[in-house]
C-alpha cells in the first residue's frame, strides 16, 4: 500500500468511527444537537492532524474513541461528547482554552480547561504533578460533575491501548488507575468502568495468574450453567405466575475480584462458593412500587429456597453512597450451593452500570435519589474549599472517602448518616456539623459513653457531647478517618498554630522594644536556639517552648562560626531520628542516560535510567536494593523498582497498597526491575497451614520442612481449638520456589488441610 492509499484507508477509518460515535448519540434519549458535536470533531482533526499515537494510529481515533465511552458507555450527552472529542487540543495543540470558549462557550470551554494536565515543573521539585494535575482535576468537579467522568473515559481507554507504552510508564498508569481512578468510578457509580479498570491493571501486572484464573473460570463454565438452570427453573415458574415482565441471567465475578478473595482469605479457587450470582432485572409495572415489587419477587425466590439469613443485604430503601439500589440474598441451591440472588428494577440496573449519567435521566421526577451522591459531591467540596497546602496529602485525603464499603448510623432523632467502614465517633461530629467536631468532648454510642476513637458498626445510634471550651488537638488526626473530618481538624490546627505564632512574634518583638528586627539579628536568633525558620521560633515562643532572655544583647553575642545551641537531650533525639544527617530532597533521576555532567562526577551514586530494565543483584552479601517492608517481596513475586531520595531503588509488589500510592504520584521514579539469581542473600516468607490437631503433628511438619534441604527458621506460631489448628511459619528463603517447596512439603503431612504463603 503506497502513502495516498494508506491516507485514504486512514481518512476513512477516521470518518466510520465518526459516523459510529454519532450513531450512538443518535440512539440515546438526548436530544439531537449533532451540529456540535460534528464542529468539535472538526476542530479536533485539524488541531491533531498529521500527529500519531505511539501505535502508528492517526492521533483523532483516541479522541473519537473516549467520545464513544462517553456516549455508548455512560449516555452522556453533546456537550460532554463535545469536550471529550476537544479535550487533548489545549494540552497537545495551538489551541487555547480561550479559543475553545469563543468557538464552543463557557461549559465545554470549563470541561476541557479541567481535562488539561499541568505541566510538570511548575510547581518545584518537591511537589507531584500527578496530585496536582488531579487536584486541578477535583476542583473543576466541584463544579461540573462531566469533567472526571470525560477524564475516567480517557484513562479506560488508555488503558485498552497502553500496550505500546514503556513498561514504567505502564507501572506509573496502572498505579494512578487502581489508586485513584477505579475509586473514583466505583463512588461514581461506574461499574461495569470500574470493573474493567481493575481487570485490564490485574491482566497487565499479574498476566499469568489472569491466564489461569481464566483458564479456570472457562472449565467450571459447563458447572456453573447447570447449577445455574436447575436453580432458574422454579424461579421462572413461580415469576411467570406472578405476570412479572423480567429479565433473569447469571453474572460471574470478575477475575480480579475472584484474586482478591483468594489472597484476603487465603482461599483456593475451589473454595469461592459465590463465584457467581443471579441477576433479576424486572420492567416496574404502571402504579406500582418498585420496592414493592423487589419484596414480591424476594418473596417468591425464599418460598421455594432456603434463606441465609446473615446476608441479607437491603439496598432499596437505603442506597449505597454511589446511589446504587438493590435487593441482595443468598440462598441454598438444589444442588447444595449458596447462591447469591440480586433483586433491581430496570431504573437501578440503568444507575447502577452507568452510575451518576443514569442519575441525571431519572432525576425530573425523584430528586430523592440522588441524596447520596449529592452529599459525597458536597464533601468533595468541603475538602477542596480548605485543602491540605502538599497535593500528596490532599489526594490520600480524598483517596480515604472513595473506600467502597459504608456504614449506616443513626442520629438521636434517628436521621441515618451514611460513613465509611472503620468511622469514629469523631468522624460522625464532624459529619453532623463542623462546629460539633471542633467542640466534640466524647459520645454515647446505643446510650453508652465512649471515647472519641470508637469505631462505629452499622446500626449504631450515635449522640455527640460537646463543651465551648474543647478545640481540635493533634492526636485527633490519629484516628479521624474521613476526608471532612481531616481536612477540618488540619485547618482549625493550622488557625490554633497561626495564632500562638502572631502572640510569639509580639513576644519577641517586645524583647526588641518594638523595633524593627533585621534579618541578620533574626539569623542570631535561629542559631542561638537552633532552628531554621522564623515560623517555628515564634511559635515556640507563644507555646511557651523556648523561654526568651531578659535582655536581647545575648543573641549578639553568638559568634557565625558557633553550633547550633542544643542541649544534648535534644541533640539525642535528632540523632536517632536521623536528622542530622540531611538527605537530598529529590534523587538523582535520568530519563535516559546522559553525558557525565558536574551532578553526575560529583556523586558517588550512578544515576538509574527509568528507561531501561534494573538488575537485581547481590554481591558479597550486599544487595544493590531494598525490599519495600511494606510488602515483603521475594525474588519470583510481580515486582517494580521505585528510586527513592537516597537514589536507592525499593522494591514493591505490583499489588502492594504504598507501591500503587508510589505509581500513583511519582511516576518519573518507577523503573521496571528483574531479579536475579540469589544464594547468599534469603528473604523472610510467611507461611500459614491449618488442620486436624492430633499428638505430635508440629513435630511431623518441621521434620518434613528439613527434608533433603536446610531450612532457617525465624520462628513458628501455632494454636488449636476444639480439635481444629493453626498454624504460621517464618522462615528465610532465596525465591518463590523455595516457598513453593515448603508448602508442598507441608501440605504431604497427614491431617493438614490447608497451607498458602501468607501475602502481605
Amino acid at each position: 500500500m503506497n502513502y495516498d492509499e494508506r491516507l485514504a484507508a486512514e481518512e476513512k477509518m477516521i470518518n466510520e468511527e465518526f459516523q459510529a460515535l454519532l450513531n450512538d448519540y443518535l440512539n440515546s434519549n438526548h436530544r439531537r444537537k449533532v451540529e456540535i458535536i460534528t464542529k468539535a470533531f472538526n476542530v479536533a482533526k485539524e488541531a491533531h492532524k498529521g500527529v500519531r499515537r505511539r501505535s502508528g494510529e492517526p492521533y483523532i481515533m483516541h479522541p473519537l474513541a473516549v467520545a464513544r465511552i462517553v456516549s455508548r458507555e455512560m449516555g452522556l450527552g453533546s456537550t460532554s461528547i463535545s469536550a471529550a472529542l476537544l479535550h487533548d487540543v489545549v494540552e497537545d495543540t495551538d489551541l487555547t482554552v480561550e479559543d475553545i470558549r469563543m468557538m464552543f462557550g463557557d461549559k465545554i470551554a470549563q470541561i476541557v480547561d479541567g481535562l488539561t494536565k499541568i505541566s510538570s515543573g511548575m510547581f518545584g521539585e518537591n511537589v507531584s504533578a500527578q496530585a496536582e494535575n488531579f487536584r486541578k482535576l477535583l476542583l473543576t468537579m466541584s463544579e461540573d460533575i462531566r469533567v472526571v467522568l470525560i477524564k475516567i473515559a480517557d484513562r479506560l481507554h488508555n488503558m485498552r491501548t497502553f500496550s505500546s507504552l514503556t513498561p514504567a510508564k505502564q507501572f506509573k498508569i496502572t498505579g494512578e488507575t487502581m489508586y485513584i481512578y477505579a475509586p473514583l468510578a466505583h463512588r461514581l457509580g461506574l461499574f461495569s468502568i470500574k470493573t474493567e479498570l481493575e481487570e485490564l491493571c490485574f491482566k497487565h501486572e499479574h498476566p499469568d495468574i489472569y491466564a489461569e484464573l481464566t483458564r479456570k473460570i472457562e472449565e467450571t463454565a459447563a458447572e456453573r450453567s447447570k447449577i445455574y438452570e436447575n436453580f432458574a427453573a422454579p424461579v421462572r415458574e413461580a415469576l411467570d405466575k406472578m405476570n412479572i415482565k423480567y429479565e433473569m441471567r447469571d453474572r460471574v465475578k470478575s477475575v480480579y475480584s475472584i484474586w482478591k478473595k483468594m489472597e484476603s482469605k487465603g482461599i483456593d479457587f475451589n473454595e469461592i462458593y459465590d463465584l457467581f450470582a443471579v441477576r433479576i432485572i424486572f420492567e416496574v409495572e404502571p402504579g406500582m412500587d418498585e420496592k414493592k415489587q423487589c419484596w414480591d419477587i424476594y418473596s417468591a425466590i425464599t418460598d421455594i429456597y432456603k434463606l441465609r439469613p446473615d446476608r441479607i443485604r437491603d439496598w432499596l430503601s437505603q442506597p449505597k453512597a454511589n446511589g446504587y439500589q438493590a435487593l441482595h440474598l443468598t440462598v441454598m441451591g438444589p444442588d447444595g450451593k449458596w447462591i447469591e440472588v440480586q433483586i433491581r428494577s430496570r431504573r437501578m440496573d440503568d444507575i447502577a452500570e452507568k452510575g451518576f449519567a443514569a442519575h441525571w435521566k431519572y432525576k425530573e421526577n425523584r430528586v430523592e435519589e440522588d441524596n447520596e451522591l449529592d452529599k459525597w459531591l458536597k464533601t468533595v467540596q468541603e475538602i477542596l474549599a480548605n485543602p491540605s497546602p502538599n497535593a500528596i496529602d490532599f489526594l490520600d485525603t480524598v483517596k480515604m472517602n472513595l473506600f467502597s464499603s459504608e456504614i449506616y448510623v443513626f442520629t438521636p432523632k434517628g436521621e441515618i448518616k451514611t460513613l465509611p467502614q472503620g468511622a469514629t465517633a469523631l468522624d460522625f461530629a464532624y459529619t453532623i456539623h463542623t462546629r460539633i467536631g471542633d467542640h466534640c468532648l466524647g459520645a454515647k454510642v446505643n446510650h453508652k459513653l465512649v471515647p472519641l476513637s470508637y469505631q462505629l458498626k452499622s446500626g449504631d445510634q450515635v449522640e455527640i457531647l460537646t463543651s465551648q471550651s474543647q478545640y481540635p488537638q493533634p492526636e485527633w488526626l490519629n484516628y479521624a478517618t474521613t476526608a471532612k473530618a481531616r481536612t477540618k481538624i488540619e485547618a482549625a490546627l493550622r488557625r490554633q498554630k497561626r495564632k500562638i505564632a502572631e502572640k510569639g512574634q509580639r513576644m519577641l518583638e517586645e524583647l526588641f522594644e518594638n523595633q524593627p528586627i533585621d534579618n541578620v539579628t533574626y539569623t542570631k536568633i535561629l542559631n542561638y536556639y537552633g532552628l531554621e525558620k522564623k515560623e517555628d521560633l515564634h511559635y515556640l515562643i507563644g507555646d511557651n517552648d523556648i523561654k526568651l532572655p531578659e535582655n536581647p544583647n545575648v543573641f549578639h553575642k553568638v559568634k557565625k562560626s558557633a553550633p547550633k545551641s542544643e542541649n544534648l537531650f535534644v541533640r539525642y533525639m535528632k540523632q536517632a531520628m536521623n536528622v542530622i544527617k540531611k538527605t537530598p530532597s529529590e534523587p538523582k533521576i535520568a530519563t535516559n542516560l546522559p553525558k557525565k555532567t558536574d551532578d553526575a562526577i560529583l556523586s558517588s551514586t550512578p544515576l538509574i535510567d527509568t528507561k531501561s530494565v534494573y538488575p537485581l543483584k547481590e554481591e558479597q552479601f550486599k544487595k544493590n536494593f531494598i525490599p519495600a517492608p511494606c510488602c515483603k517481596p521475594i525474588p519470583g513475586d510481580k515486582v517494580f523498582g521505585f528510586i527513592n531520595d537516597k537514589n536507592e531503588v525499593e522494591v514493591h509488589k505490583r499489588s502492594c497498597e504504598t507501591g500503587m500510592r508510589l505509581k500513583s504520584n511519582f511516576g518519573d521514579r518507577i523503573v521496571e526491575v528483574e531479579w536475579g539469581d540469589y544464594r547468599q542473600y534469603s528473604f523472610l516468607a510467611s507461611i500459614a497451614f491449618t488442620g486436624i490437631d492430633r499428638i505430635g503433628i508440629l513435630s511431623n511438619i518441621l521434620s518434613k520442612l528439613s527434608e533433603e534441604v536446610v531450612v532457617n527458621i525465624q520462628s513458628v506460631n501455632v494454636s488449636s481449638n476444639d480439635g481444629i489448628f493453626e498454624g504460621a511459619i517464618n522462615v528465610y528463603v532465596h525465591s518463590v520456589e523455595d516457598v513453593n517447596l515448603l508448602c508442598s512439603k507441608i501440605a504431604k503431612v497427614d491431617g493438614v488441610t490447608t497451607v498458602h504463603r501468607l501475602l502481605v
